[in-house]
């Protein structure tokens, strides 16, 4: 029996709204991965962290969304991590930890296009699948031909931000519909974001 094939759909999750969970169902039930873990990143290289929630409150936030679906995790696993933490160091001790699984990564046509600036790129490309889903008014580069990318066209996206969520909640606007539906419930009852 193969090993069961992992994606991981790396984010801020601040928070997670219904584009994530749609792009993290498509990947899940749509390609051959068997599971997709949704790894709540602590702190992006290129982001300032203090436009970040709390690490557990965003990965609170995404087992809600998650709910009861066993195609879909939430994964901490980068919390314990030196920080800040590049995918490919990620990737390395995953493999470790998790020997019986094949991981893969998804990510947006924007990331593809710049990957060739992220740390140790090649053994990425070299060593991994990737699973990408086109992004309007990006060009994937390059690296679309890649053997390893595997481009997703049929991934159904929203033009909807987390920190266009952000300015609702300061804003006392309505966020409804563009958070699923436990995670808004939560919010509602909560000072998170506001």
């Amino acid at each position: 029996m193969s090993a069961r094939k992992i994606g991981l759909f790396f984010g801020s999750f601040n928070p997670v709204h219904v584009g994530h969970m749609i792009i993290a169902n498509v990947m899940a039930t749509h390609t051959d991965l068997d599971e997709v873990w949704m790894v709540v990143s602590p702190q992006n290289p290129l982001k300032p962290k203090k436009s970040l929630a709390k690490d557990y409150d965003r990965l609170h936030l995404v087992q809600l969304a998650i709910g009861e679906s066993t195609s879909l995790r939430a994964s901490d696993i980068e919390f314990g991590l030196p920080q800040p933490s590049y995918t490919i160091d990620t990737l390395t001790y995953m493999r470790e930890k998790y020997p019986e699984y094949r991981f893969a990564l998804i990510m947006g046509g924007d990331n593809l296009g710049t990957l060739h600036k992220w740390k140790n790129y090649e053994l990425i490309l070299r060593d991994y699948e990737l699973y990408v889903y086109q992004r309007p008014g990006y060009h994937a580069g390059a690296l679309a031909d890649h053997h390893h990318v595997h481009l997703m066209d049929e991934v159904p996206l929203m033009h909807l931000s987390a920190s266009f969520i952000r300015r609702c909640f300061r804003e006392g606007k309505s966020v409804r519909y563009m958070l699923p539906d436990p995670v808004y419930e939560y919010l509602l009852k909560t000072p998170l974001y506001r």
